[in-house]
């Protein structure tokens, strides 16, 4: 597996944009969700190794995460993302990709898939955000993901609680060095001063939160790639109905309901989605 040490940065408009790169051949686009701390590696780190011995695989940190710039335009998120995240593969001077998103990842690459179409080869979607977001009151586990930085601040505590409870349906999957590793990084100041994932507030928030779900944008029934949804038939974040949703919505869309599986599918269950995942992205029955 080749790698490039340590990562590489580069200027995407006005934002700096860092990404990891493993293997090579067709490229794989690997956007990570948006909890406390999150980051491309952290998130993908048991998949990158498996997914490289038949891919070209970029590992971005998107905008407001880990080693990226932490400017987010709040009234379009993931409009903004998306937008950031083409602008990568052009910096890349990457044609086209296959795209996986996890959670918040997800709802950019669903956002990608429709705003620059020919960018995208198939597309892997892991619970995404997004997803009938108007049409009911969020999850418990939405909820203790969006309070993180709200009341006394960011914890330990209110991260475990977060991980083990919710983000996975088996707590053992989550280790003390996880934890601590995704506190730490919680903890940058910029962050702190302007979380990147918080309700929409004020006079624009009705009409943040209706972009901000995706199943209203009659672009989703135009997407013309190959889908595959993976959804944790357990997860406390983002409703499992979802992905009957894509289904119905998407013309070319497969779904995988994993059994005793939560919100964090490619870390709690890393081998069924390497194997699902390298299958689907080589185009085999």
């Amino acid at each position: 597996m080749t790698e490039i040490e340590g990562g590489r940065t580069v200027r995407v408009g006005d934002r700096d944009i860092h990404y990891t790169e493993f293997g090579s051949g067709p490229t794989v686009l690997m956007l990570h969700g948006g909890g406390p701390g999150a980051s491309g590696l952290a998130a993908y780190a048991p998949n990158v190794e498996a997914l490289a011995r038949r891919f070209r695989v970029i590992v971005p940190d998107m905008p407001g995460y880990g080693r990226s710039s932490k400017r987010l335009d709040r009234s379009d998120p993931f409009g903004d993302l998306a937008a950031a995240m083409t602008g990568l593969l052009d910096a890349l001077e990457v044609r086209s990709a296959h795209v996986v998103g996890n959670s918040y990842g997800g709802a950019a690459a669903l956002r990608m898939a429709m705003d620059s179409p020919d960018k995208m080869g198939r597309l892997v979607l892991l619970a995404p955000g997004g997803i009938g977001t108007t049409r009911a009151l969020p999850t418990a586990g939405l909820r203790a993901l969006l309070a993180y930085y709200g009341g006394d601040g960011p914890s330990r505590d209110k991260l475990a609680t977060f991980m083990r409870e919710y983000l996975v349906h088996d707590p053992d999957t989550i280790t003390d060095e996880m934890i601590d590793n995704r506190y730490r990084a919680s903890l940058d100041p910029e962050v702190i001063a302007n979380p990147p994932l918080r309700r929409p507030s004020g006079r624009s928030a009705p009409r943040t939160l209706l972009r901000m779900d995706l199943t209203r944008d009659p672009r989703l029934r135009r997407i013309p790639h190959p889908t595959l949804v993976i959804w944790g038939a357990q997860d406390r974040v983002n409703r499992p109905s979802g992905a009957h949703m894509l289904a119905r919505r998407i013309p070319h869309c497969d779904v995988y309901l994993p059994a005793a599986t939560g919100h964090w599918v490619q870390g709690e269950r890393p081998e069924f989605f390497n194997s699902l995942t390298t299958t689907f992205l080589t185009g085999m029955p």
